[in-house]
């Protein structure tokens, strides 16, 4: 709701607001109408759907990803448990079944939730999906910190065997696995708690749940060729560079009501330069961003004016923000965390990430607005004072003992140039009251697995000032907080919880949630939890995320999901191609 309002405000100068400007596409269609309604409903089928990032995914095995935009893609191959409803706006985040046959039956102590699968469900070799395909995904998956490095740590947090090893390193002579998990029969599967955990169903909805056949997995190669279960399949794959998906001819639209198969082809480029992305979108050789983070200034400027009517500013349940290394002295002092809280220049950011309008509102609080569990203060005056306070900034540096300031580095995606302005920002905001800083820049594909996400890095490296984006892992606040904030949620290798939070009284407190059953209980929780860790100071809210994302008018069946935060991939076709 909040981008729908800012995208009037940030388009009256160039036309009149939400009407159809010149450059092509249907003349009914209106700037910021994916937002609430499906744009060119279509059946067709034949069309080749083109997709280019400025980056590479982390991982194209669905046990291995954490990033927002790649669960959204991979689901075009890899089916889940349960799903959302294709749909856009609120309605969206409801929960549907994909694999299984409806939500899960929970006992009345909350300790088991049963599963049944679909019958008809194949792989794409034919081979059929049983529960324990469903069972070894989640087992592989539990080796983060070996083959697999990326994804969420749930699971392991709540089944009754959380020190399971991973299925590559189990020790047992019969091999049975999680106990956790059960698989009475082909169709069933039983998930065993050591505490009960309101939000389950929507932790089965993550790509973990995605059946892999153990005789057919190879490890970290299996992201070359995952067998899919999705309306499409991989014709090739070259890391860095290209993907291409076709049909799956074992797919069938009567075991799967939240996916289409309209394309005969969808081709995915890796590694484009983010102009050359948006002169692609604009011209009309690709259809989106992959990405979905957004069109860069020029881009935007000539969408803006040309076609704004393929575009949408699109509210990502998304918080841009600096995480505050604890680990890295001096910031291992609260108070030299404080004086960046109040150093930052919150205008200099959002124009960093694109404005208001394309960049999001100037955050407060962990929590964004869209997520259940926002409570709104403002602690560090970023919205009383949005260009920072630099005298509060040097109380708290003489309070830490560093009266002249200290030195430290930033880190940044070297393919996402709005973060390294934003980090350039952050950067200029220190240097004001005397802490100096260099940004070292990495790539997006491997930010979590080798730098970033990895703790031991950047202690070594002075890694003080991270620049990251989190995006909820479901629609409400223990979704959102959990895997940033929760110190046993932090990994060696692709970490989340970057700034090594670790109050033991947010941790009760999210255990307290993830057992009350009340959701307005839940939510206050969540409020709660925010205030403590912005009383931490190891986060530095900046933005709540929008993204101005573009759309080539021969799609067909456009939205944009609130979920991921991006348009729905599963529903896309192309038209006249």
């Amino acid at each position: 709701m909040v981008a729908v309002a800012l995208g009037c405000v940030g388009l009256a100068v160039l036309s009149a607001c939400g009407q159809a400007a010149s450059g092509g596409g249907d003349s009914n269609v209106k700037q910021n109408e994916a937002l609430t309604q499906v744009i060119n409903p279509s059946s067709a089928t034949g069309g080749v759907l083109k997709l280019a990032e400025a980056g590479s995914p982390d991982s194209t095995d669905p046990g291995n990803t954490y990033y927002a935009y790649t669960w959204n893609f991979e689901r075009l191959y890899a089916r889940t448990l349960l799903s959302y409803d294709p749909a856009p706006g609120a309605a969206g985040n409801k929960l549907v079944p994909d694999l299984a046959t409806g939500l899960g039956q929970t006992s009345p102590d909350g300790l088991t939730w049963t599963y049944h699968l679909k019958s008809g469900i194949k792989f794409e070799d034919g081979e059929a999906v049983t529960s324990q395909d469903v069972k070894y995904a989640i087992e592989r998956s539990a080796n983060y910190t070996t083959v697999l490095a990326n994804g969420p740590t749930y699971f392991l947090n709540y089944l009754t065997d959380p020190t399971y090893p991973g299925a590559y390193n189990d020790p047992s002579p019969d091999k049975m696995g999680l106990t956790g998990i059960t698989t009475p029969d082909d169709t069933t599967v039983v998930f065993h708690l050591q505490k009960p955990f309101a939000d389950f169903n929507y932790l089965v909805t993550q790509l973990e749940t995605s059946p892999v056949p153990q005789a057919k997995d190879t490890g970290a190669q299996y992201q070359s060729h995952p067998l899919a279960t999705g309306p499409y399949k991989f014709q090739s794959f070259t890391p860095g560079k290209s993907l291409v998906l076709v049909p799956n001819p074992q797919w069938k639209q009567s075991t799967d009501t939240t996916r289409k198969q309209l394309n005969k082809e969808i081709d995915i480029t890796f590694g484009v330069d983010p102009s050359d992305v948006d002169n692609r979108l604009i011209n009309g050789s690709i259809d989106l961003d992959l990405q979905s983070d957004g069109l860069q200034p020029d881009g935007r400027s000539k969408a803006l004016t040309s076609s704004p009517q393929n575009t949408d500013a699109v509210p990502a349940s998304r918080l841009w923000y600096i995480a505050l290394d604890s680990k890295v002295a001096p910031l291992d002092n609260v108070h030299c965390r404080q004086a960046v809280e109040y150093a930052v220049d919150k205008v200099a950011a959002q124009t960093a990430y694109g404005g208001p309008l394309a960049g999001g509102a100037i955050a407060s609080t962990v929590l964004p607005p869209t997520v259940t569990g926002y409570t709104k203060f403002d602690d560090y005056e970023a919205l009383t004072q949005p260009h920072g306070d630099d005298v509060k900034a040097k109380q708290q540096l003489a309070l830490c003992g560093q009266p002249n300031g200290f030195t430290v580095n930033i880190s940044a995606r070297s393919d996402r140039p709005f973060e390294v302005n934003a980090a350039t920002s952050v950067q200029q905001s220190l240097s004001k009251i005397g802490i100096k800083t260099d940004i070292d820049q990495f790539p997006t594909g491997t930010y979590g697995s080798d730098f970033a996400g990895v703790p031991n890095y950047n202690q070594q490296h002075d890694i003080g000032v991270v620049m990251y984006g989190w995006a909820s892992d479901w629609p409400d606040g223990f979704g959102f907080l959990q895997q940033i904030v929760d110190s046993r949620a932090i990994k060696q290798a692709g970490n989340s919880n970057i700034e090594m939070e670790d109050n033991q009284q947010v941790n009760q407190l999210l255990d307290k949630a993830a057992n009350t059953n009340d959701a307005a209980t839940r939510s206050q929780i969540y409020g709660q939890i925010d205030k403590l860790v912005m009383g931490d100071a190891t986060i530095v809210p900046l933005v709540y995320a929008n993204a101005l994302l573009y759309r080539n008018p021969k799609l067909t069946n456009v939205y944009a999901s609130q979920t991921y935060g991006a348009y729905d991939f599963t529903q896309l076709g192309v038209s006249g191609s």
